[in-house]
């Protein structure tokens, strides 16, 4: 017996198979993930170190090194990759393919605090890690610029008004910022003035750090009342740093403003990004893992005008690369070949 006599006899239920066919086939194209390439989930942990004023030589041998050590001892370890820059330390660990990266990130934790006492004692922030995947590549690039407000202010608006909104955002995995200048203040000493006076860069380094601390200062403790001490000597700008006392000499104080120049500038005055010819502070974008590439743009181009909005006019926020465009491209070809299969597999049938 011919298989097509079963489905001739029983014209009702060949339609109604083939229309639950078309309504399965329907459900299921629009829950297929979408991406540029094959989902690939590579255990790999980076654990990034920030060491300001610490040219590469220091970060190699007192940062980069040490840690390298400790990394070493980690089982399933397949590949460790750094690189040390001025005041900051990238070390990548990729782990097998069979590796849990939860119990990878348990024993990077274990490596990080058992190394922790090789490393300087002055560092601003322990080591930091985090799951990442180095070869994805961002899904969406924005640029802010500004004609008038600096770089400084722009990228606090791009952290506080900008990144925080998108990520949060179904499908949204990391939004990064570069190109940016954080506001610092810039101590300038001058070795003329510190030698007259018999000091040197460690007792003007030794009488700022004592001066600028922002730690608790204690409680007041009384028999039916207690008071917390809410005191703050952290130093914010540079009118503040003039009359912090270095030394005493003679009798007499030596002033921060006597052996120094200060002013306002940025952490980094070397770290900066353009957008065509224009500085500009860049905001990247990269989506979780499995999620729909298209989706998630879209859902964040349907927010950039509320966030516009929400910016100072000066600033504008414009689409530098969107990885969309060619899966976009892509889709609609394979939408295209589908409409075509489907008269040509009825007329078949």
């Amino acid at each position: 017996m011919s298989p097509s006599r079963l489905f001739i006899l029983r014209p009702v239920a060949t339609t109604l198979l083939m229309v639950g066919l078309l309504l399965v086939g329907i459900v299921a194209y629009r829950q297929l993930p979408v991406s540029a390439l094959p989902e690939v989930d590579y255990p790999t942990i980076q654990v990034v170190t920030f060491y300001p004023g610490a040219d590469p030589d220091v970060m190699a041998s007192s940062v980069t090194a040490p840690l390298e050590r400790q990394f070493g001892q980690v089982p399933s370890l397949s590949q460790m990759t750094s690189t040390s820059s001025f005041g900051c330390s990238i070390i990548t660990l990729q782990f097998n393919l069979d590796q849990n990266i939860d119990v990878a990130e348990q024993q990077v934790q274990a490596a990080i605090n058992a190394g922790g006492t090789y490393l300087p004692r002055d560092l601003p922030n322990p080591p930091i890690y985090s799951k990442v995947n180095p070869a994805d590549a961002p899904i969406l690039t924005l640029a802010l610029t500004s004609d008038t407000l600096p770089l400084s202010k722009v990228e606090d608006l791009a952290d506080t008004a900008l990144a925080q909104k998108i990520s949060q955002l179904t499908g949204v995995g990391l939004v990064s910022i570069s190109g940016g200048q954080k506001p610092a203040v810039r101590i300038q000493a001058n070795p003329t003035a510190l030698a007259s006076n018999g000091l040197s860069l460690e007792d003007l380094r030794t009488a700022i750090g004592q001066a600028n601390v922002d730690q608790a200062k204690g409680v007041l403790d009384g028999p039916r009342q207690a008071y917390t001490i809410g005191a703050n000597d952290q130093l914010v700008s540079s009118t503040q740093y003039p009359p912090v006392i270095v030394a005493y000499r003679n009798g007499a104080p030596v002033r921060l403003a006597d052996v120094a120049t200060i002013v306002d500038g940025v952490e980094n005055s070397k770290q900066a990004a353009w957008m065509n010819e224009t500085p500009a502070v860049i905001v990247n974008i990269q989506r979780q893992p499995g999620a729909n590439i298209i989706s998630v743009v879209d859902r964040i181009k349907r927010l950039l005008p509320q966030l516009q909005s929400s910016l100072p006019g000066a600033v504008r926020v414009s689409i530098l690369t969107d990885r969309t465009q060619t899966i976009r491209a892509s889709v609609k070809d394979v939408q295209f070949e589908l409409m075509l299969t489907m008269p040509v597999t009825s007329i078949a049938a």
